[in-house]
């Protein structure tokens, strides 16, 4: 059962407070609960699904583990973002990792209940597709940023992202982005000095504040003009 608080968090997500009312008391009916500590996966790559999952507290990070412990990190999966459904639309095992930053609460449909009520109402598979498609279009974004933008345009085009829990937030509620320089730079593909001197770059222009292992945003119009001011 969720508690009112987890239902209003629900309810600043995009996808979901969009959905038909037969498609959310779904989901109010059928989450459970899933508590996570520090460092412990939800899924790793090459995992069979077993369902789609969305994080009401904490901090989930995305991403890729090589055998040499090397890691890349594709996204910060925090409050209120749904993630996983990619194995239910291609039916393939997962394609990358879920591990908590923090002590996380995590919410789970499972794969027995999300795919009964696609065979009840297939309609509701355009809704699942919506889902997946705001993840490819950030995707395609990143792509394009990479080939065209400098870093500093980059940079701030994913603070942007994260700030807005990558187009999952009805709102922006807290301007506060909890990420390290070495996570930032493990995301844009560069050196931690490179995003530290950029980060300080910002912060002299009054856009932000750095902290440890925070990031302020005190200026969002300044930050949005940076990161498509070439688009």
């Amino acid at each position: 059962m969720l508690t009112e608080t987890e239902l209003n968090v629900l309810q600043n997500n995009v996808w979901y407070s969009q959905l038909p009312s037969l498609f959310q008391d779904f989901i109010v009916k059928h989450v459970t609960h899933l508590y996570v500590e520090r460092d412990q996966a939800i899924f790793h790559h090459g995992d069979p699904f077993d369902g789609i999952y969305a994080v009401i507290q904490g901090k989930v990070r995305l991403g890729y583990i090589d055998i040499e412990g090397n890691e890349s990190i594709a996204a910060i999966a925090e409050p209120i973002m749904w993630f996983g459904e990619i194995s239910l639309v291609d039916q393939q095992p997962r394609s990358h990792h879920a591990i908590a930053l923090e002590k996380s609460t995590i919410l789970k449909i499972s794969s027995t209940a999300i795919e009964e009520i696609l065979r009840e109402h297939p309609k509701f598979w355009f809704h699942i597709a919506q889902l997946t498609s705001q993840k490819l279009r950030i995707a395609f974004l990143e792509l394009i940023a990479i080939q065209t933008l400098n870093i500093s345009q980059r940079l701030a085009q994913r603070l942007l992202f994260i700030l807005n829990g990558y187009g999952n937030h009805v709102q922006i509620e807290n301007h506060m982005i909890h990420l390290s320089q070495e996570q930032l730079a493990q995301m844009l593909m560069c050196s931690r000095q490179t995003i530290n001197q950029e980060l300080h770059l910002l912060e002299q222009q009054g856009i932000l504040r750095i902290a440890f292992r925070k990031i302020e945003i005190l200026d969002i119009q300044k930050l949005h003009a940076l990161a498509y001011s070439a688009m």
